[in-house]
């Protein structure tokens, strides 16, 4: 009982979402737990007072210090357990100054992957065009537009990234009887075959999928890769899904490609700013669906990361290997 432990935050709300009281008492109960909530601003207003700190758990909202601050409020820090999904916005310093970093992606990843799944499904089933056409044109019209989609018995699926989402709703389509079609350059081709994918280039997969969708890695060299070269691609009514990172996506050129084609759907669940800017065509065009970031933990769903970060703490203090630390190696490919 000897380890210190904070929450650290900038927004108390969402730590009282997250960490429930059972969930706390847990924490509680293997180390010298802090309930306070603190911001990056109460770091630096006392930062003697944070010395002896050698946990901190946090969520979104999540502070960002150089590795300067880190060294001068923090000597004692040995981990960061982060109830929620990507840590690229603040680990790299904390990793730079010995700081182990702990990720819930793994939890986040199960609603994302659901939802995602549940996308594809619908898509197939022509429902996102269908129910536009309807409103539009009619019922007649509408089932001109079903009775051309082929289901989900035999569609081709492209899923752009297999990591721990990417993954996900691969193994959760495995119910379905679907070919998938897969684009990550650093999947193996044993992999490839234990998942029961293929892989292929970008310009193949947008070609030959009726719904694509966008798990890419958010990282520098991920940033704009998805282009008009490639939406032009698409199949007839086929489905953009987007419930990865906005900025994968030149959406100058996926703006162009819904006006030109009205037979085909996006999916936004992200978008890059999120929201878009006030007037942005994506709030106006017909053949594009936004939802505000909704594929993430929400509700009770929340408590299963910190769970997952609890589950972590205790491998750490027994001395036992953990499974979900970042290195910065991983921050080349994690979302």
């Amino acid at each position: 009982m000897a380890n210190k432990a904070i929450f650290l935050c900038n927004d108390a709300s969402v730590i009282e979402r997250v960490y429930d009281a059972q969930t706390r008492a847990a924490i509680s109960s293997l180390c010298e737990l802090d309930e306070t909530v603190y911001s990056k601003a109460d770091v630096l207003a006392d930062p003697a007072f944070f010395f002896d700190v050698e946990i901190a758990f946090s969520s979104w909202q999540m502070p960002v210090f150089t590795e300067e601050e880190i060294k001068a409020c923090f000597p004692s820090l040995k981990c960061v357990f982060y109830g929620a999904g990507s840590v690229q916005f603040f680990a790299r310093p904390f990793l730079a100054c010995g700081v182990k970093v702990f990720s819930a992606w793994a939890a986040n990843a199960v609603p994302v992957a659901e939802m995602t799944v549940a996308e594809i499904i619908l898509a197939n089933k022509g429902f996102f065009l269908s129910s536009r056409v309807f409103h539009k044109a009619g019922k007649p019209e509408a089932t001109k537009v079903f009775s051309i989609c082929q289901g989900n018995y035999g569609e081709t699926v492209g899923i752009i990234g297999a990591g721990m989402i990417g993954k996900l709703v691969i193994n959760m389509l495995k119910s379905y009887y679907l070919k998938l079609l897969v684009f990550d350059p650093f999947l193996s081709d044993a992999d490839a075959d234990a998942l029961g994918v293929e892989k292929c280039s970008l310009e193949r997969l947008f070609s030959e999928s009726f719904v694509v969708s966008n798990h890419l890695a958010n990282n520098a060299q991920t940033v704009g890769m998805l282009n008009y070269e490639l939406f032009k691609l698409m199949r007839e009514n086929a489905v953009f899904l987007n419930t990865g990172r906005g900025a994968q996506v030149v959406e100058d050129d996926l703006v162009r490609i819904l006006r030109e084609r009205e037979d085909l759907t996006a999916l936004l669940d992200v978008t890059y700013p999120e929201p878009p800017v006030e007037g942005h065509p994506f709030y106006t065009l017909d053949n594009c669906l936004l939802t505000p970031h909704i594929a993430g933990s929400a509700g009770d769903e929340v408590v299963r990361m910190a769970e997952y970060m609890i589950e972590e703490f205790k491998l750490h203090v027994a001395g036992q290997p953990c499974q979900y630390e970042v290195s910065l190696e991983m921050l080349k490919t994690m979302a």
